[in-house]
């Protein structure tokens, strides 16, 4: 028996910040989400004080911060634990019969509840106090805290702490958390896809060790880095495009993939691949008006998509209670020519000088062999995610490329160009178990007795039409 093939070794992810990666700030539990490039002169804004990010290498992620006089200091173990020991609105039998003889009824805001002035913060701050030092005088000077309710108080707590005690989350830029952050300040980028959607496209086109993915990725990278990430340096991806400009796929930098698993993306025009088809394996592949067509949508998208692509992204931003809050783009800089304004904004030094390291390239070409590979066995697995063209067009020219029997997954924001699709791959019999899916996801608040789902949601994930590619029989 033949001995088995040798097993690629999984790549090693640090456990903790090293200079040069990315990393997602989580400041104030959600208020702001900015992503970063950890290089000697990069620093971050919070509030009125610009703070440096050099305290953050070697430490773990998801370790907590805190804004101290010489800038981020790491919370203490103890601090984090005793504020989970600390007891919250409502739990337990004692905080309910003092909540009962409490009310906000008798409380008018005309401020003067608080006897603590404006210089009396200042004079503090000079004199080197800590942000929770000032929230507890602000608590101890404030006539009106000790008659509010337990809910009351907390709520008074978090918002002075946001503001003289602001909180730093070191959080690792994952699938997730890039689509969430994505998805809650700019969704126009990445097409309105939702992190639940992005899951199902993985599931659905059956992403796995040891795939060949063939990836239409016009939501600005965060599919093909999905992908990659999943495929954990075995593989490959290709990310083909229309036309002769390859698409935006910037967001694959802020992955801190490998080298070996940047290595293991391509693109290349979708002409090429299916120049590699064989006639009778595949007929009529972009030939004619279907190919004149598409080359005109890929110059000329969908106008809503197009404005969204050019105009420079509103970096000022509101989040419900918090204050307006601005998005700081990511540090870094790259070789190829800048498509993304608040991506490729590089971090300048004092001395105007650009301070971050060119980041690995990924999307390379594919080399003969591996494209006559591609051509001759066809890629294991679909997933196309391009809001601003016709999807039948695009998927009936996709299709072939495929090896029989591999799945494939479209996402679109609407339901009706995948219905339209749909119809076609049935009359035209080159694929079976076609069904069009619209994810649900409800997020929950839950809190000692008030446990119900949040006041705002989004009810809208887009819809995702898979199924798996069979040969056409002949007429």
């Amino acid at each position: 028996m033949a001995p088995p093939p040798p097993q690629t070794p999984t790549p090693v992810i640090p456990r903790e910040a090293w200079e040069g990666c990315s990393v997602l700030l989580d400041i104030n539990d959600g208020d702001r989400l900015a992503f970063f490039r950890l290089t000697p002169g990069a620093t971050v804004k919070i509030g009125d004080k610009s703070c440096s990010l050099q305290p953050l290498l070697g430490r773990p992620f998801g370790s907590l911060f805190r804004v101290g006089p010489s800038g981020l200091v790491p919370c203490a173990a103890t601090d984090a634990s005793s504020q989970d020991d600390k007891p919250r609105g409502g739990g337990g039998a004692d905080g309910q019969a003092q909540d009962e003889t409490r009310d906000n009824r008798s409380l008018v805001d005309n401020n003067t509840a608080q006897t603590l002035s404006s210089e009396d913060i200042e004079a503090m701050k000079r004199e080197g106090a800590s942000g929770d030092a000032i929230v507890e005088a602000l608590i101890a000077n404030s006539s009106t805290f000790g008659n509010k309710t337990v809910f009351s108080q907390e709520k008074y707590k978090l918002k002075k702490q946001k503001k003289y005690a602001p909180k730093v989350l070191l959080r690792r830029p994952s699938s997730r958390s890039i689509c969430e952050t994505y998805f809650k300040k700019y969704p126009a980028r990445i097409g309105f896809m939702r992190v639940d959607m992005l899951s199902l496209l993985l599931s659905m086109a059956n992403v796995g060790a040891y795939s060949d993915v063939l990836a239409v990725d016009m939501v600005g990278g965060l599919v093909v880095g999905a992908v990659a990430e999943r495929l954990g340096g075995t593989g490959y991806v290709c990310s083909t495009y229309l036309g002769s400009a390859p698409s935006s796929i910037d967001i694959i930098r802020m992955y801190n993939l490998s080298s070996d698993m940047t290595s293991r993306i391509f693109q290349a025009p979708l002409g090429d691949l299916c120049s590699l088809q064989s006639a009778g394996d595949a007929p009529s592949v972009l030939s004619g008006s279907i190919q004149r067509d598409l080359v005109e949508r890929a110059a000329v998208p969908d106008e809503s998509l197009q404005s969204s692509l050019a105009k420079p992204i509103n970096t000022e931003v509101s989040d419900g209670n918090a204050q307006s809050i601005s998005v700081q783009p990511i540090n870094m800089e790259v070789p190829e020519p800048a498509t993304d304004d608040h991506l490729n904004q590089d971090c300048k030094g004092s001395n105007g000088n650009s301070i971050a390291p060119k980041a690995l390239r990924a999307g390379k070409a594919p080399s003969p062999e591996r494209m006559k590979y591609w051509g001759e066995h066809g890629f294991s697995s679909l997933i196309v995610a391009a809001p601003g063209h016709e999807v039948e067009s695009v998927v009936a020219d996709l299709l072939p490329l495929l090896s029989y029997s591999a799945p494939f997954a479209i996402y679109h924001q609407y339901l009706q160009p995948l219905a339209t699709c749909m119809h076609s791959l049935q009359a035209s019999k080159m694929a079976i178990g076609l069904q069009i899916t619209e994810p649900w996801l409800r997020e929950y608040q839950v809190l000692p007795l008030r446990t119900h789902p949040h006041m705002q949601m989004n009810a809208f994930g887009g819809y995702i039409l898979s199924g798996i590619r069979i040969h056409k029989p002949d007429p």
